[in-house]
């Protein structure tokens, strides 16, 4: 269930956004559904974790995360948006470290909600990344635009990418992120970024 769709009646706020509002629509929906619902989330909150955990105490089977990130292109000859509605989905390997970011938060914080992984997988080392990250399954999408078999392609070379490192199984590999070891305290100044 893509929850990331636009609410007309709420002013253009997306279900996707407030966690009560996902809560409500994905009780609304699990109670009437015979099948598993999985829940897409949008990456276009300030805290993914809390609309997880809403979507999985409404009783969600599980969360797909990452969808597509809100952006927009100009065409500076007509000083027009190139994208009709002004503001589109941007998807692909721009999208690839928030994606496993998110993953990585929600699988730590609610470690009992399978995750489908996705945004920006091009290759079996994308797709160990996300497993990696605590995702249970991945999802292939933009890659198959330019690719239709990317997919097979994928799985081929995550099954000899994880015979190489030794894993016996996908399923070893979730979760199986190595957290940093203890770093010195210390800060580097730039102008570009803030702690």
């Amino acid at each position: 269930m893509n929850i990331s769709c636009p609410n007309i009646k709420k002013g253009g706020i997306e279900f996707g956004t407030v966690p009560e509002v996902a809560h409500r629509l994905t009780r609304a929906c699990v109670e009437v559904s015979r099948v598993p619902i999985i829940v897409k989330l949008s990456p276009n909150v300030s805290d993914i974790v809390a609309m997880a955990d809403a979507v999985q105490k409404a009783g969600a089977a599980g969360v797909s995360l990452i969808n597509t990130i809100t952006g927009m292109a100009i065409d500076v000859r007509t000083r027009r948006p190139k994208i009709a509605t002004t503001y589109g989905g941007l998807s692909g390997p721009a999208i690839k470290p928030i994606a496993l970011r998110m993953v990585h938060q929600v699988a730590r914080a609610l470690p009992d909600l399978p995750i489908c992984g996705m945004g920006g997988i091009l290759s079996g080392e994308d797709a160990l990344e996300f497993l990696m990250a605590g995702a249970h399954c991945v999802q292939v999408g933009t890659a198959n635009f330019a690719e239709p078999g990317a997919g097979v392609r994928i799985t081929e070379e995550l099954r000899t990418l994880l015979g190489t490192l030794g894993f016996l199984s996908a399923r070893a590999a979730i979760g199986s992120l190595q957290a940093h070891a203890a770093e010195p305290e210390y800060l580097v100044e730039s102008p570009w970024m803030s702690s």
